[in-house]
């Protein structure tokens, strides 16, 4: 598209807000910016567009921005239904996404990568197996880095672009087409945003919608949901799996190896006994990555090296130091009830487990039966404390406490612990209620267990 002169609202002054802006103007866009949020809470973004020429508009909306745009770009915080858009529908204008408008000007092969969980491990680990692999490659998307920036040319030029997708992401892509698209995992997740469970599935599974027979599909064969959603919406690309089972072409993952077949042939093998990501989930992002890595021309040395030396991401099932012999790890990214589920499985000896935050709707009584097995205490803390109680009552055997505080948090699971026990931050919830993100709260973590020390 020619963007020259042509009236385009960015909706939302976030990080993707900024990169959609800037691609725009430097394009010759007539661009106007718009936010609920005041200029003080968005100081920093304003400074970013300053010598820019566009325009801003703050603390709300103009319908008439809307009435009389050729072009609308959400950002991905901005929900894709609300009536401040129905002038630009009533008009037939485009309404958007930042990525579906960065990936319209890329023409670099691009992995896209979702799931509800795991996302942003796996993309990490896709990205260092395709460099370790000779290839240039930029990563980017949902992890941190919009895509506009890499299609703005401030990134250089890639061979390959990997991008974590998320469904807010999904639900305004029209021709969004990734070579090789990765569906991980669904589960619960969101639903304070989406109408239901399927309505987020459906969103999830859009990831495939635009590709052709030549691109790669590749999902897990683990997930119920993923299997559901395969039988009702078969994606047109090449299919690849991974499983625990034996595959005909994908990966079968093993406790101490991920094995590659193509037609049923044996294609690639890898060792999984110096990797330090544990969990039977990081086997599967692992084995998901390796797929996609071979499918933009990766190497086996450069995969192997990769799954040998990459340390992990902050705020995921990170260990934090150890305190009388007891071990602290932060997890605060784990912002739903699967994610905790996921880090739970890692553990065989007891647990001190800390949650609470703001709840997206999730369902804390699905963990009922491993807090029962494996959580000795259970510490509730921020909005969802009540909710927590009230759902798993009676499951640890050593009861729950309530806090106020993240300080107070660590505080009652370290007096609750003795050596050998792991204290887990796992929130199962979001973070706005206490904290700006899921990384200050997990940063706090970090600090009240390194001034224990």
């Amino acid at each position: 598209m020619n963007y020259s002169n042509k009236r385009i609202v960015v909706v939302g002054l976030g990080r993707s807000g900024v990169a959609t802006a800037r691609f725009l103007t430097h394009r010759g866009a007539r661009v106007t910016v718009t936010d609920r949020k005041g200029a003080d809470a968005l100081a920093d973004s304003v400074a970013a567009l300053a010598g820019l020429n566009l325009t801003l508009k703050l603390g709300g909306h103009d319908p008439t921005d809307f009435e009389t745009a050729d072009l609308v770009v959400l950002s991905p915080g901005v929900p894709h239904i609300q009536p401040v858009l129905e002038p630009a529908w009533a008009n037939g204008t485009p309404v958007i996404g930042e990525m579906e408008l960065a990936a319209a000007n890329i023409t670099e092969p691009v992995i896209a990568v979702t799931g509800t969980n795991g996302k942003t491990t796996t993309t990490e680990l896709l990205g260092q197996m395709l460099k370790n692999s000779g290839k240039t490659v930029f990563v980017g998307g949902n992890i941190g880095t919009p895509l506009t920036d890499y299609a703005d040319g401030l990134h250089g030029k890639a061979d390959v672009v990997v991008a974590e997708t998320s469904s807010f992401q999904l639900d305004t892509i029209v021709d969004f087409r990734p070579s090789t698209a990765v569906m991980l995992n669904i589960t619960d997740d969101h639903l304070d945003r989406y109408a239901s469970f399927e309505a987020y599935a459906e969103s999830k599974w859009r990831i495939f919608e635009n590709q052709h027979p030549t691109d790669a599909a590749i999902f897990s064969a683990l997930d119920a949901t993923v299997t559901a959603m395969l039988a009702k919406h078969p994606p047109k690309a090449r299919r690849q799996m991974f499983s625990d089972q034996a595959v005909v072409n994908g990966a079968q993952i093993l406790k101490d190896k991920i094995l590659l077949f193509a037609e049923g042939r044996p294609v690639g093998s890898y060792a999984l006994d110096q990797t330090a990501l544990i969990g039977p989930h990081n086997r599967e992002n692992i084995a998901a990555a390796c797929l996609a890595a071979r499918e933009q021309g990766a190497t086996d040395s450069g995969i192997q090296q990769t799954i040998d030396t990459f340390k992990g991401l902050a705020h995921r099932l990170e260990p934090v130091g150890t305190v009388r012999g007891i071990r602290f790890v932060n997890d605060s990214k784990a912002t739903n009830v699967d994610a905790v589920k996921r880090a739970l499985e890692c553990f065989d000896r007891p647990v001190v487990l800390i949650m609470g935050g703001l709840n997206k709707k999730g369902d804390f009584s699905r963990l009922k039966s491993l807090v029962h097995h494996r959580v000795k205490t259970l510490v509730a803390m921020g909005q969802a404390k009540d909710e927590i109680i009230t759902a798993l009552a009676g499951d640890p055997g050593h009861g729950i406490l309530e806090a106020d505080s993240m300080e107070q948090a660590v505080q009652k699971a370290f007096d609750a612990a003795v050596d050998g026990d792991t204290v887990l931050l796992s929130p199962a919830c979001a973070s706005f209620d206490m904290f700006t993100s899921y990384a200050q709260r997990g940063e706090r973590f970090r600090q009240i267990v390194e001034r224990m020390r």
